[in-house]
């Protein structure tokens, strides 16, 4: 365990534009498309993190030939649906994309795989798609029986047809389905059991398959999603796809803006967006933030007095964590719902940071599907992490406002934005 990281109040305001590193969403399944064309492709402003070295390591491991000839850029000679190697050893670490996107790659080849990770991951549930890729045609098993991590699959490719998939637990159950299935032998027909979570992944994952080349039809009034087969993924022109800047790093610095009522911009993202959590905006507007959409870029000017809210954040939860650390100086409780999902993630995230804000002298109710968080003004102290880098970057901002705030474990950012705290004290050099 490091040594706790102190985080040093803003001097004044913010008045910065910054740029942000590729979205890790939109990293690692480009990366997986990229193997299942049948060319050469690079993948541009690609997040070089924890999640992403495990995908472009295990797409190795796998037999795929990936270079970085930048941190930022990352080559993969696509395969056209074939996985080269015939068996394989994959270490996934606490990556659920990762995790969840490999095993379904490697029902398409022939041979036999194992995907194994952190003890969280093993703690991490994966059975729903072990299930739907059983009724696709693979074996794959939980080989510990308890429907997590390590999974083994002993494929045979897949045949395709009809199939059904949970979808309140993970969205990348779904999503993982969705991206192999051109390659099978016949069109896949997925149904969704129950409530969606986490619905904008879906969408983004359905356009980046459209960017790819191919055809997937989303019946949303009758919750199932049609992926004819067999088809081929190929990118057009000279084979490069450019992903966007991370709309949910993004979020920490727009809430930046909220806690000290400066000015913050991100450039990279608009109202076009994949990313669903660029709505996260929308909630600081209703708190009183001024929000600026330009063709480039998105701007939030904070606010001498921010106003608690009652949101679902069931389709962008991966901000929620940030909404939690704004909350406390509102002068009203915020009540953050449809959130169970997240106890499911890198920690129990709703849990934690209901323990967390507690440990600040934040007074916090917790829920099922959420939490309701109370006015008041945080306290220092010494966050802890619980090795998941979505709590250590929230709580964070708490610091650019409140004297005394230290970050317990701030490596763990290492999963998705390796330079975060450094990315965070330009906020101090772009003061008013």
């Amino acid at each position: 365990m490091s040594t706790p990281r102190p985080i040093q109040p803003l001097p004044a305001p913010p008045d910065v534009c910054v740029h942000l590193p590729g979205s890790k969403s939109i990293t690692n399944r480009a990366l997986l498309l990229a193997a299942l064309c049948a060319q050469r492709v690079t993948v541009a402003h690609a997040l070089d993190s924890e999640d992403t070295q495990v995908m472009r390591e295990s797409l190795r491991r796998l037999g795929f030939p990936v270079e970085q000839p930048q941190s930022d850029t990352v080559v993969v000679q696509g395969e056209g649906g074939r996985i080269p190697a015939r068996e394989a050893e994959l270490w996934v670490a606490n990556a659920g994309t990762a995790a969840r996107f490999l095993t379904a790659l490697v029902a398409l080849g022939e041979g036999t795989y194992r995907i194994d990770g952190t003890p969280r991951m093993r703690q991490r549930p994966v059975q729903p798609l072990l299930d739907a890729l059983n009724a696709l045609g693979a074996e794959a098993v939980s080989e510990l029986g308890t429907g997590c991590p390590p999974v083994l699959v002993r494929a045979r490719g897949l045949r395709g047809g009809e199939v059904s998939v949970r979808g309140d637990i993970s969205s990348q159950f779904l999503s993982a389905l969705m991206m192999v299935s051109p390659c099978a032998q016949q069109t896949v027909r997925i149904g969704i059991e129950g409530e969606l979570v986490s619905a904008p992944f879906v969408r983004m994952t359905l356009s980046m398959m459209q960017q790819f080349g191919v055809e997937a039809r989303w019946d949303e009034q009758h919750a199932h999603i049609t992926v004819p087969a067999p088809q081929r993924y190929a990118l057009a022109g000279e084979a490069v796809y450019h992903v966007e800047p991370d709309a949910t790093a993004a979020s920490y610095f727009f809430a930046a803006a909220a806690i000290t009522g400066g000015r913050v911009c991100v450039r990279g993202l608009n109202r076009g967006s994949l990313q669903g959590d660029i709505r996260f905006v929308d909630i600081l507007e209703q708190m009183g933030c001024a929000v600026r959409w330009l063709p480039d870029a998105v701007e939030v000017q904070g606010t001498d007095v921010l106003h608690g809210v009652d949101v679902n954040m069931s389709d962008i939860s991966d901000t929620f964590i940030t909404l939690a650390v704004v909350a406390p100086f509102a002068d009203s409780p915020t009540r953050i719902r449809g959130v169970e999902h997240a106890r499911y993630q890198e920690s129990n995230r709703v849990s934690a940071v209901a323990t967390e804000l507690r440990r600040l002298g934040v007074d916090v109710e917790e829920h099922i599907d959420g939490l309701t968080v109370y006015p008041g003004a945080p306290r220092e102290g010494i966050v802890q992490t619980y090795n998941d880098h979505r709590i250590a970057m929230a709580f964070a901002l708490i610091g650019l406002r409140v004297p005394g705030i230290a970050i317990a474990d701030p490596e763990c950012v290492q999963k998705t934005f390796p330079n975060f705290f450094e990315k965070l004290r330009e906020l101090e050099g772009g003061a008013k």
